[in-house]
């Protein structure tokens, strides 16, 4: 049986998660997996393809799935998809280890994901559904996290500095209040389903 993880990463498209997550894992001597790569690996496509032919509903399931697996059976650092937090399971499992949120402002999560082809911010006006997306998940983040670190104006190498000090000094889990917000319109679908990323 794996080690459990050293550290789940999350937090908004654009956060830097795979980034931080690399470099985190180079600086504890320890293995990163990026979840979305692997959702990528084992179904032998694309993320996007697996929106536009699938749908959010089923990409979300196998995300869940993947998520359980890959927490239950590897250690080391864990890059969650920026949705990831929007499953009830994922959130109950994330509620046992160490959970390093990385922050941005809208405006620097505009700045770096508007064009950038992420399935969930598609569409007439991008920047608003990130406003709405950020709006509506920040607070879970923040509920799930036991590290909390931004990212907005500063290199890799300082924020993986400062998640390895919070790492010695955080304990893993802790009580998560929940309720959270109702997801905004800007991010259902016509049929009501959950449009985000």
């Amino acid at each position: 049986m794996a080690d459990q993880p050293t550290a789940i990463l999350i937090g908004p498209p654009g956060a830097g998660k795979t980034t931080i997550g690399k470099r985190l894992a180079k600086a504890l001597r320890v293995q990163f997996i990026d979840v979305d790569a692997e959702i990528v690996r084992r179904q032998g496509r694309s993320i996007g393809d697996i929106f536009t032919h699938d749908g959010e509903p089923r990409f979300r399931q196998i995300e869940e799935d993947v998520v359980a697996d890959v927490v239950a059976h590897q250690s080391g650092v864990i890059s969650l998809g920026g949705g990831a937090i929007l499953s009830q399971r994922t959130r109950e499992l994330l509620t046992e280890y160490q959970v390093v949120y990385l922050e941005l402002t809208v405006d620097e999560g505009i700045k770096r994901t508007v064009g950038s082809g992420r399935p969930l911010l598609a569409g007439d006006d991008p920047a608003e559904k990130y406003r709405a997306l950020l709006a509506y998940r920040a607070p879970i983040y923040r509920d799930l996290a036991t590290i909390r670190v931004s990212t907005v104006g500063r290199a890799p190498a300082s924020v993986v500095r400062q998640v390895q000090r919070r790492l010695k000094d955080t304990s893993p889990g802790r009580v998560r209040r929940g309720p959270w917000p109702k997801l905004p319109a800007v991010l259902r679908s016509p049929a009501g389903k959950n449009r985000t990323e």
